[in-house]
């Protein structure tokens, strides 16, 4: 028996910040898309992320920037310091010592903000348990097939499926590549609240970058990032409460306030990701759109976290993208839809290339320079703490995707 070929004009792979925010930016232009989510249900991995300005903007756009706002602490400096010493940076006023402009920060748990996306979209707009086992060429459509037989063709599709994107795969892009260097994550809760000051706070050195970062009045989110070689850590190993033991073992005497942070979290809310990133190289020449195709998110520009720009840019290109299709498609002329939306895609694919070369190439180099253990390295490092710290991520930041609304003809 022939399978039933279902009809989408514009299929999104991918459930996450991306694939969410992209079918969101399309809505709100009344452009309809369905969103193929292989898991069974809303993708709750991770804990929290901090978004930055440019983020910001592009939430403002989609029209959900406030009631991301509403329950999450604006940070209003940054505490950056060294492992071994009992002495930290003075706060640095990005306004004063950047002059960048606007400049907002702010933590979040990563489900408040998936749980918001979707609440947003209309009725039907995810399907779950959709996946994608084969995409076929067909004349000007893409024919999607998914595992349980279904099969969808769509004029556009977009892939928002991460860092093992199948339709990144499709493109000709090649497989991300290891960064050598591993993340343990967590998060914990202080019933009572934390008292911390709204501030992200950060250490390095030994070949290890520790910090963390209050989401509200209650939760802080923490990070250690390190090369597992140096330290003959197993990357194999999901015990949390190994990880957790590696953690504090690095922290040391000096950074009481730290080791609390660690020591309270629960070993549900502690988890571990080897770290990887697209070649630039493979962004600046490589196929990112080809024939109504294209990805974005860590489908697009997968980077280690040292910016923390990973969710950020996603939202960025969900922005860029919905504005550039629904440009397109707005356009007068007797093109068919399939033409005008490669048109828009292209378009999409000139505005996000070079920025995505530059986040990814940026967030390695800062991410080598705040972890190395080189002995001149550690020494400027402690020289000049805030141009390894601060001003990468208050300069990466700057950016402005723009609006959403589609000029008129």
């Amino acid at each position: 028996m022939e399978a039933t070929i279902h009809e989408q004009d514009i299929l999104i792979v991918g459930g996450g910040i991306a694939g969410l925010t992209t079918a969101l930016g399309l809505h709100r232009l009344g452009i309809r898309s369905l969103v193929l989510e292989a898991s069974d249900g809303l993708r709750t991995t991770g804990f929290a992320l901090t978004m930055w300005t440019n983020a910001w903007i592009a939430l403002d756009a989609v029209g959900i920037g406030d009631a991301m706002r509403a329950d999450s602490l604006p940070i209003q400096g940054f505490e950056v310091g060294s492992l071994d010493s009992t002495s930290s940076s003075p706060e640095q006023g990005v306004e004063t010592d950047f002059k960048l402009g606007k400049f907002e920060s702010r933590c979040v748990r990563r489900t408040d903000l998936l749980e918001l996306l979707e609440r947003e979209l209309p009725q039907g707009s995810v399907r779950y348990s959709s996946k994608i086992v084969c995409i076929e060429e067909s004349g000007n459509f893409k024919l999607v097939h998914l595992s349980d037989g279904s099969i969808f063709r769509t004029k556009a599709l977009l892939g928002c499926d991460g860092v093992n994107s199948m339709v990144a795969q499709w493109l000709g892009l090649k497989s991300p590549v290891s960064a050598a260097r591993a993340a343990i994550r967590g998060y914990v809760v202080y019933p009572d609240g934390h008292g911390f000051e709204p501030k992200l706070y950060a250490y390095f050195g030994g070949g290890v970058r520790i910090g963390f970062v209050p989401c509200d009045g209650k939760g802080i989110y923490w990070f250690c990032t390190f090369t597992p070689s140096l330290f003959k850590y197993d990357e194999s190993e999901r015990d949390p409460s190994k990880m957790k033991q590696f953690v504090i073992s690095k922290i040391g005497s000096a950074r009481k306030h730290v080791m609390d942070v660690v020591e309270r979290t629960e070993l549900a809310n502690i988890s571990s990701a080897h770290l990887k990133f697209r070649s630039p190289w493979n962004i600046l020449f490589g196929d990112i759109v080809r024939n109504g195709v294209c990805v974005a998110g860590d489908a697009l520009h997968p980077m280690t976290p040292d910016l923390g720009q990973g969710g950020c840019s996603a939202i960025e290109d969900a922005v860029v993208l919905a504005r550039c299709l629904g440009g397109a498609l707005s356009e007068e002329g007797d093109e068919e839809d399939c033409a005008k939306m490669a048109k828009g895609l292209e378009r999409y694919g000139k505005e996000r290339r070079w920025r995505s070369f530059s986040l990814v190439s940026t967030a390695y180099v800062v991410g080598k320079l705040q972890e190395s253990d080189n002995k001149v390295v550690s020494f400027f490092r402690k020289m000049f703490l805030s141009k390894f710290t601060v001003e990468p991520f208050v300069r990466m930041a700057d950016f402005d995707c723009g609006k959403l609304v589609v000029a008129s003809n």
